[in-house]
C-alpha cells in the first residue's frame, strides 16, 4: 500500500471514510471515488478521502462546511473557496455557496457530473 492521498481508495477505505464521517455514501459516489475521482475538465479538484492531503481531505472540508452551515447531511466533496458541491445520502447533488443555500441541484451525482464536469455547464 502506498502513502499517496491521491491513489484510488480500497473499498476498506470507504468503509472507514462513512464510519468517521457517519454518512453513507450513495452507490454513485463510491464508483466516482474507485474510479479515480476524474472530473474531466471542471475546474476545481474533488476531496480525498485517503488521509495526507491536507487542503483536498474530505474530512476537513466535511468540518468546516457543516460548522459554516452546510446542514450534516449533505456532505461536502468539492470545496472552491468556501463554496461547496454536496452530495445527500440518496445521491442527489446540491451547491452550497458561502452565502448560504442555492437553488443549484441537480437529482442524481451522475446528473452532476454530466452537467458540471462533462458539459462544464
Amino acid at each position: 500500500m502506498t502513502d499517496d492521498p491521491f491513489r484510488v481508495p480500497t473499498n476498506a477505505e470507504i468503509a472507514d471514510a462513512q464510519r468517521l464521517l457517519n454518512f453513507r455514501f450513495p452507490d454513485q459516489y463510491i464508483r466516482f471515488l474507485q474510479g479515480g475521482s476524474n472530473v474531466a475538465n471542471a475546474a476545481f479538484e474533488p476531496a480525498v478521502i485517503v488521509r495526507g492531503c491536507s487542503y483536498l481531505d474530505i474530512f476537513e472540508i466535511a468540518e468546516t462546511a457543516w460548522a459554516q452551515g452546510v446542514p450534516r447531511d449533505w456532505l461536502p466533496f468539492i470545496e472552491d473557496n468556501s463554496d461547496y458541491f454536496c452530495i445527500s445520502e440518496t445521491g442527489a447533488v446540491r451547491y452550497w455557496s458561502h452565502n448560504g443555500r442555492t437553488s443549484e441541484r441537480w437529482p442524481t451525482f451522475s446528473a452532476w457530473f454530466e452537467k458540471v464536469c462533462v458539459a462544464l455547464e
